[in-house]
């Protein structure tokens, strides 16, 4: 069984030794994936997984990076109870409306009934809300900069590792300000320390843009995301930064003392990027042999094997660990496969399926010649190089593995993303496995009707200063034929 549930369609040989081709069936491919790469497992938890050291050391690479990040804009952590009170929840009418289908409680504890139940923490708003209006006072304590990394539950029917699990791994960050435009500027400036997270680190093109009304999250204003384009071209919102207004500071009393002596209520954000990013990594960067690791990200870097036979073995691997020494005084995350009684085939098999982007191979002859032979895992040839060449490059060879992957991901993007001003186009385009873009006229009827219509929802409407599809334009929407609402064309996907 699949990490869904599901049986597998691919042949017996790829079950057994590899993965189902992703033309073969996707969704088998992912599963496998992530079950062979041992990234996760499914647990005796319905709904839940167990992520597995080798997942764990991509989550960690994935919290190091962001969490440095956060800490460098002045922002604080704080760790806050999983159990939320329900009243809290109820606060927000739009809130407990968006979450209510898919909150745990927690009505006894040992044999007493509570009398009011707890609420497994869906997202943490109402109850930071809560410690924000004792803790607030004056202008002077703002602006209070917070985020925290812990587990989030939401009720899931249908499961998939990493993307839709009951429980899942997260930042979110909520801070409050004095006005409008400064907590704007926060919720962008949040956004754009993703894109360039997605960019410069994991490789991923992502599209920035505001939610459509119908879209935000259950509170909020104004909700911005990222999304990025999978292999089968559906889409993937990979990180949401939210203006709530003054929507939760109301609600919760969240107020302080102007400089004029006036009372005033906070405005207020929120933001996240969750453990389904790796996901993304998965479902943007493999292929048919498996994972491709982004390098920066990438757990392990580079993989030496030890080439040799059983008399002289432990002498390659300690050679091998010579290699690795030198690899990481370059910085570089390096493991020597010291697995003894396996074939040499095997190695190279099982690391190509867990995505580490350069494999080094170390045998007697070519310690002899000051030679070792190297292969990066977005390509088919082995190259023979120079010891001290190949360690002084690697640096570079992992950059350019990232480039690579980047110009592979967006290329795929831009040619399964259509511009479409018919309705006919429109759902040719998205049966297909496209994204388009379309002129929309905002309606949420019409929305809807686009969504049961063809599956497709909207993403996102590009900003002005999006990497992608951000030109400005006028038309009719493509289904009712209203005058668009965004000035530009919005961009429609069927969604993960």
């Amino acid at each position: 069984m699949t990490t869904d549930g599901s049986k597998g369609k691919g042949d017996k040989k790829a079950q057994q030794y590899g993965v189902t081709p992703q033309s073969t069936d996707f969704n088998d491919w992912y599963n496998e994936v992530v079950k062979k790469a041992d990234l996760a497992d499914n647990s005796p938890v319905a709904g839940a997984m167990v992520v597995r050291p080798y997942g764990s050391a991509l989550w960690e690479n994935i919290v190091r990076w962001l969490d440095d990040r956060f800490k460098a804009s002045g922002h604080e952590s704080l760790v806050f109870p999983t159990l939320i009170p329900m009243s809290f929840i109820m606060k927000e009418a739009d809130h407990v409306e968006g979450f209510a289908p898919e909150l745990f409680t927690v009505n006894k504890i040992g044999t007493e009934v509570l009398a009011e139940p707890y609420v497994m923490r869906p997202t943490s708003e109402t109850i930071i809300g809560h410690m924000w209006a004792g803790w607030l006072n004056s202008y002077r304590d703002l602006p209070f900069l917070h985020y925290q990394w812990g587990s989030v539950f939401r009720a899931e029917l249908r499961t998939k590792a990493f993307l839709r699990t009951s429980e899942f791994f997260w930042h979110e960050g909520h801070t409050a300000h004095a006005d409008e435009p400064e907590a704007r500027g926060e919720v962008r400036m949040i956004l754009d320390l993703y894109h360039e997270f997605c960019r410069d680190v994991l490789a991923l093109p992502v599209v920035r843009g505001e939610k459509t009304a119908s879209e935000r999250f259950a509170g909020a204003v104004a909700t911005y995301s990222i999304e990025g384009m999978m292999r089968d071209g559906k889409a993937l919102q990979s990180g949401t930064s939210h203006y709530l207004g003054q929507n939760f500071s109301k609600a919760f009393e969240v107020k302080y003392q102007t400089r004029e002596q006036k009372e005033e209520f906070a405005h207020t954000t929120s933001w996240a990027i969750s453990s389904r990013i790796i996901g993304a990594i998965i479902m943007t960067h493999g292929d048919d042999a498996g994972l491709i690791m982004p390098p920066r990200i990438a757990p392990i870097q580079v993989v030496v094997i030890p080439v040799g036979r059983k008399d002289n073995f432990d002498e390659m691997v300690a050679e091998g660990e010579k290699l690795a020494a030198e690899l990481r005084a370059q910085g570089v995350r390096v493991k020597v496969d010291k697995r003894d009684g396996v074939t040499n085939g095997f190695k190279y098999n099982d690391w190509e399926l867990k995505g580490v982007p350069v494999r080094i191979e170390l045998g007697p002859r070519d310690l002899e010649s000051g030679v070792v032979v190297v292969k990066n895992r977005n390509g088919e040839e082995k190259e023979t190089l120079p010891r001290a060449e190949a360690v002084s490059g690697m640096v570079a060879r992992l950059d350019s593995i990232h480039e690579w992957l980047l110009t592979r991901a967006t290329d795929f993007m831009l040619e399964h993303t259509l511009e479409v001003d018919s309705y006919d186009a429109f759902k040719d385009g998205i049966e297909a496995g496209n994204w388009v873009r379309a002129y929309h006229c905002g309606d949420a009827a019409c929305e809807k009707a686009i969504k049961d219509d063809t599956k497709a929802t909207t993403r996102n409407v590009p900003l002005d200063d999006a990497e992608f599809f951000s030109e400005a334009g006028q038309g009719q929407c493509v289904r009712c034929g209203n005058p668009s609402a965004y000035g530009k064309r919005v961009i429609f996907g069927r969604q993960y």
